[in-house]
């Protein structure tokens, strides 16, 4: 099984070119990670920290001018950085949720990992299905049981908990109506209403900023490692980028959460603006729902081409109404 999160994120590029967010997504989401590292890397080698002993008092310049050499330095570096690691930006954050299969090594601690978190999980259901007597008992019961709930089932659990967070959205969102996620995600993401849009794209980059903060960290404490072997009173900035990198692991974990609400909410919001754009009628009853989504997801994942009516409507849905507004007027503000 695949993530979600890459198939949808060519979608949202598109969709956020010519706006003001993908400033700052670039200066927040690649540029500020590669240039705490790159400073991290400058200050221990303008300390002299690879060739012996720290001086620290070298590392910011006496001289105005070699300061702001410096920093053009530091910010050459983290441009250059960020431009080569965007087209990975995929791959970090689907190495840290645990799809691990494709090398030896990996896949058999990926298995280890595994039944740790399903172990876990099976600890969590049995408290969460413990009586309580007592209004703070329960008040336990209920966390123990939303937390269950934020976890996918224990036959399909990745072995990290930002993997599982993320995969908890990718098989409940859509599927609760019938609707393969993984198939319909990318469409249906082009059906929400901008301030859907809006929410979705501020946690997705909340959620890329804490996984390139914790590769930073991870890479700076790596590094600090090999600096400070010979200066063991000095390792102590080792645990500090380990713990940094663990906070920040936590924060993506957080931000995993919340863009698996907001899958779940443009389900229950938009999955009816998804029939509409593909021109089929609407299902009167829930039956009927789940027996159109079905075959709609047949359609998107391949397994079978149903016979599926057309319906040309002439009315829109909201949504979609408010996305050809806002796309005409783009179109009328475009040069000639």
């Amino acid at each position: 099984m695949t993530s979600v999160y890459s198939p949808c994120v060519l979608i949202v590029l598109l969709r956020d070119i010519g706006e003001d967010a993908s400033v700052r997504r670039v200066l927040s989401v690649h540029f500020a990670p590669c240039a705490l590292f790159v400073a991290g890397v400058v200050a221990l080698a303008r300390a002299g920290s690879f060739s012996g002993r720290s001086h620290w008092g070298t590392v910011w310049p006496e001289q105005s001018g070699a300061a702001v050499g410096v920093i053009l330095l530091v910010v050459a570096c983290a441009t250059l950085l960020g431009l080569l690691l965007q087209p990975f930006q995929v791959r970090a954050i689907r190495v840290l949720e645990g799809y691990w299969d494709r090398w030896p090594v990996t896949a058999g601690l990926a298995g280890v990992l595994t039944e740790m978190q399903r172990r876990r999980w099976e600890a969590l259901r049995e408290r969460a299905a413990m009586p309580a007597s007592g209004a703070v008992a329960e008040k336990t019961r209920a966390d123990r049981a939303r937390r269950l709930s934020a976890r996918p089932p224990a036959h399909v659990l990745l072995p990290t908990a930002l993997g599982n967070a993320l995969r908890a959205g990718e098989i409940r969102a859509g599927e609760r109506y019938g609707l393969s996620t993984l198939a319909s995600w990318p469409r249906i993401y082009m059906q929400v209403s901008d301030r859907m849009a809006e929410a979705l794209r501020s946690a997705r980059e909340a959620l890329e900023v804490a996984t390139n903060l914790c590769w930073c960290f991870l890479a700076l404490s790596v590094i600090s490692g090999e600096a400070f072997y010979d200066e063991p009173n000095l390792w102590w900035l080792c645990g500090c980028g380990l713990l940094l990198a663990a906070l920040a692991y936590k924060g993506a974990i957080t931000a995993a959460q919340t863009y698996a609400g907001l899958m779940h909410v443009a389900y229950d919001l938009h999955r009816f603006d998804l029939v509409e754009a593909l021109h089929l009628r609407l299902p009167g009853d829930t039956k009927g729902e789940e027996e159109l989504f079905a075959q709609v997801s047949d359609l998107f994942t391949g397994r079978s081409k149903p016979d599926l009516p057309y319906h040309h409507g002439d009315v829109l849905s909201p949504a979609r109404d408010a996305h050809s507004s806002t796309d005409a007027q783009h179109v009328d503000r475009e040069p000639r």
